[in-house]
Order: C-alpha cells, then structure tokens, then sequence
C-alpha cells in the first residue's frame, strides 16, 4: 500500500497500514434555511490518490476551501480515477423539521451507507459526533475534512449534488428565491425574497428566522 506523502491522511494511512477498508462521510447543507441536507460516503482508491502531483492531490480537500472552478476541476478525476465506490443520501426539509438537523443528518449518513456494495472497516465522519444507528466502527474526527482525504472526497462531492439541485431544480420550480445564488443559505436577499413571496415546500419552518416568519 502507497503512503500519502502529506501531513494530511495520517490516520489513513495508520488505517491503511493496518489492512483496514476505510470509508470517509461529510453532509452540505446542515445550516442552511431551504432546501435537503445532502451526505456522501466515499471510497478511495489510496494508491492512485498517492500517484496524483501533489498540486492535484492538493484539490482533494475541504469543498469550503475550495472554488466553484477548483471543485470542477476534481470533481470528474475523483470519480473516474479515485472513487471505488461512493453514495449520495439525502433528507427533505419535510424529514428536517419533523427529526431535527442533527438526527436528519445521520439518517441520511445512514441511507448513502446502505446502499454501499462492501462493508468497511472503519467509518471516518467529520465532526465531533459519532453517527447513532450505525453498527460498525466509527471515527469521528473534528476538522476531518481537512485531515482525511476521503472526508474531503465526500465533502467535495456532497456540495456539488447539493448544489446542483439548487441551482438548477430548486431555482427552476421555485425561480422566486434566488437559490441558484444563495443555494438554500439565509442571505439577506434570501430573507427578502421570503418577506415578500413567503416560504415555499423548501422552506425549514424550524429554522430561525422562518419559525418566526410563519403561524
């Protein structure tokens, strides 16, 4: 097995060094206002990532560090040279507000692993919270998506899903919103919009200022 070269993937390669299969999970979307909260799962392929120069390999980060122009850039090596297998797992504002932003979250976690084809090791999770409902080994690591390279992978890839949903399907059936700006995040044009056409089937009417916008 290749070792990364990088103060980045230490765990992994520790992970890796021990003949684990590892699976890194990030979601997009947690606090915005409208629209899903959006989860990847990912597995790498660890030994084309540490091929890669470390300029490109350097892209495969936190997707909130990264441009519109960079994440499209690595989007499409990571999944036709590096991804061996990774899943998109989604929950609607509807599941938001009847479970909470957290539990949704790990419900969607939960949905993108069910439909992986292997079982793996260790799960790598970023944050400070391990996913409840999940039986295997878990890892959960703050700052993960800058330290673990399958996090990122699945950061990168869960915000341009999400993304591209908002900007394309959310902003042609709801065009009065602006998400193709603002993707669901409460910017001041984004409150505006709501004062003036109300909330839409998007809206997160637990989330403030909405719940206070709505009976």
């Amino acid at each position: 097995m290749a070792k990364i070269a990088s103060p980045r993937g230490v765990l992994e390669d520790s992970l890796l060094q021990q003949n684990k299969t590892l699976i890194g999970v990030d979601e997009v979307g947690r606090g915005c206002i409208a629209g899903p909260v959006v989860v990847c799962c990912v597995s790498l392929d660890y030994d084309r990532l540490s091929e890669l120069d470390e300029k490109t390999r350097g892209l495969v980060r936190d997707s909130k560090k990264l441009s519109a122009k960079q994440r499209a850039t690595i989007k499409p090596l990571l999944e036709e040279q590096l991804v061996i297998e990774s899943h998109i797992g989604i929950c609607s504002a509807r599941e938001i507000e009847e479970y909470g932003i957290v539990p949704a979250t790990f419900k969607a976690i939960l949905k993108a692993l069910a439909m992986c084809t292997r079982q793996y090791d260790m799960l790598l999770m970023d944050g400070n919270q391990k996913v409840a409902g999940y039986s295997g080994e878990q890892t959960a690591i703050v700052g993960g998506d800058q330290s673990c390279y399958a996090i990122a992978a699945a950061s990168i890839l869960a915000k341009e899903s999400r993304d591209r949903f908002m900007k394309e399907d959310a902003a042609a059936e709801f065009p009065d919103y602006g998400f193709e700006n603002h993707v669901g995040y409460g910017t001041k044009a984004h409150i505006d919009s709501i004062k003036e056409f109300g909330i839409c089937t998007l809206h997160r009417k637990n989330f403030a200022p909405i719940r206070h916008m709505v009976s």
